[in-house]
């Protein structure tokens, strides 16, 4: 690649071995704009997560098990794919002679940098501008938009009443300042949202705020034109790049910096002057639990999106063995059913819409090139949700197009048992995000299968549709709060054949989790006697409460098709 080529010069310039490039942007989203995925651009490779090391004679890509077959079809001609957290560059990188890597102070925090290069024989240099940046010459531009804020009706608490929740914990840790890096966080202290995302509505900014409460906002000033009038005196507005000159101008102050968003660049500015604070910032905790605005905000959003999902899937069981019918005209038609509603925005994340050996892909994304037609006999697995201006939905199905086979209908009853598990477990005082992936895996486990993601992540209020701290996943210890929303999605996934997965987005009320996500479960692909009474039960219970909440916006035939998907089994 002509790409790989001129970085290499570039590696000789700076007298480097190697390069490292993240897929996050300078304010550590997840979804980048398209001026801000290098990794892409560098590796073709167009997932959500991963990084890349180039190396004079060798290219690394390390991705997640969501992304494994992804990155092998999209970039495995040119870079050796390397499963984390199976392994990390210093099982790869292990050599006798020294080598040094550069990498871009902006886009790393110091924790990420010592978790992934704590080895021997490793240099890791700090570089001054960025390299893949000098190489793509062509960059596309992004649109500015202003932010725009919501109301307290919308958000359930106004910005001063959270200013305060933060100006009480720092003075608690004798914190002078909080650094707040990443925008979903300055999104949810101050009540706006942006459009600097794709599939989140977040605004590109970073705060600093004091132990007063007084605040001062970074970001490009053509953004902040509708929000100033909203906020009092307390916050000063600057442009983005006056940031370094504040914070080198800050001295003998107790700074706290989230360790996880917070780039090594600006932790440098300050670490020569002030004391520093690393740690988790609080805004994260304070995000994560819903308040009841919220969560009967995201109910309605449910609502509205479960009524386009079910009307999608009795479009699609109808007209399947009649037309031609693809990824992505399903993908379209789905997005179709949600613009009907004036609520919607735009996606949370880009849709799977997979079928056959493609619905093994975790997260597939249908091209041109790879486009399936839906065809009988086989697996279509959907996994799709919407931004609506008071809430964010994230839904997966998977669905029989006239399957029978008896051990895809085991399989898929493993997985349906683990969902269950999930939903119905009784949370006590100290339960963690463990505890319950560790349940949802165990009908799978006990036939020695298992599937290589999370069993559940954190989900944002009209803002991130991934939101921590909280997950079901194998190492997560956080202690789960009533007004959290996580998704439930354990899957099972055979390379080259078919992909299974079940997600509904659940919220925890009190010491039990309360479904928000209201669509039928596929019943076709269940083998009854694998499931106990229990189980029985509270999948008829759901169905009784999807028809009963949906049932009003269908018409004549779909009122009967709701009837008929939600009837007991």
């Amino acid at each position: 690649m002509k790409k790989l080529i001129k970085l290499r010069k570039f590696l000789k310039i700076y007298k480097l071995d190697g390069y490292l490039v993240p897929k996050n942007d300078e304010y550590f989203n997840e979804y980048v704009n398209q001026s801000s995925d290098r990794l892409k651009f560098i590796s073709n490779f167009s997932g959500s997560a991963g990084f890349a090391i180039i190396l004079k004679n060798k290219n690394y890509l390390f991705v997640d098990g969501r992304y494994t077959i992804q990155a092998r079809i999209q970039s495995g001609k040119n870079f050796k794919i390397i499963t984390i957290p199976q392994k990390f560059p210093k099982d790869v990188l292990k050599t006798k002679k020294k080598l040094k890597i550069g990498f871009d102070p902006k886009l790393h925090s110091e924790k990420q940098i010592n978790f992934l290069f704590n080895i021997k024989n490793i240099i890791i240099k700090p570089i001054n501008g960025n390299l893949i940046d000098i190489v793509w010459s062509k960059k596309p531009k992004d649109l500015i938009k202003p932010f725009f804020s919501l109301s307290k009706k919308d958000a359930g608490q106004s910005s001063q009443e959270k200013i305060v929740k933060v100006k009480n914990v720092l003075l608690k840790n004798k914190a002078d300042y909080l650094l707040v890096t990443a925008p979903e966080n300055v999104a949810w202290i101050l009540n706006i949202r942006g459009y600097d995302s794709a599939f989140s509505p977040i605004p590109n900014a970073r705060l600093l705020i004091n132990s007063k409460g007084d605040i001062d906002l970074f970001s490009q000033l053509k953004k902040v034109t509708k929000i100033k009038k909203i906020f009092s005196k307390k916050i000063e507005f600057h442009d983005e790049d006056k940031i370094e000159k504040k914070l080198r101008n800050l001295w003998k102050n107790n700074i706290w910096l989230d360790s996880l968003s917070c780039s090594i660049h600006y932790k440098n500015l300050l670490r020569k002057r002030n004391r520093i604070i690393e740690k988790i910032d609080p805004i994260y905790f304070y995000k994560s639990i819903k308040n009841p605005t919220e969560i009967k905000n995201m109910k309605k959003s449910h609502m509205i999106d479960g009524v386009a999902l079910t009307k999608f899937l009795f479009w699609l069981k109808k007209n399947f063995r009649k037309k031609k019918i693809t990824e992505i005209s399903a993908q379209k038609k789905l997005e179709g059913f949600r613009k009907m509603n004036k609520t919607y925005k735009f996606p949370s994340f880009s849709t799977i819409s997979g079928t056959g050996p493609n619905s093994a892909i975790i997260h597939y994304k249908a091209s041109v090139k790879s486009n399936r037609t839906l065809k009988k006999g086989d697996l279509y697995l959907v996994d799709s949700g919407g931004q609506y201006s008071f809430g964010t939905t994230d839904v997966t199905r998977t669905i029989s197009l006239d399957n029978n086979s008896n051990f895809i209908r085991e399989i898929y009853t493993r997985v349906l048992k683990g969902h269950i598990a999930v939903s119905d477990y009784k949370i006590r005082k100290n339960s963690k995000g463990s505890d319950i992936d560790r349940n949802a895996r165990k009908p799978l486990k006990k036939v020695r299968l298992d599937y290589p993601h999370g069993t559940g992540h954190g989900v944002g209020y009209f803002l991130n549709v991934h939101e921590g701290p909280q997950s079901f996943s194998k190492n997560n210890k956080v202690n789960l709060k009533p007004g959290m929303i996580i998704s439930n999605e354990p899957g099972y996934y055979k390379e080259g054949h078919f992909g299974i997965r079940i997600e509904n987005l659940i919220y925890i009320k009190k010491n039990k989790f309360e479904e928000l996500t209201m669509a039928p479960i596929e019943k076709d692909l269940i083998k009854k006697k694998m499931l106990n009474k229990k189980e029985i039960g509270w999948l008829n219970k759901y169905h009784t409460k999807v028809k009963k909440n949906l049932f009003r916006f269908m018409n004549l035939e779909e009122k009967a098709n709701l009837i008929d998907a939600c009837s007991p089994i």
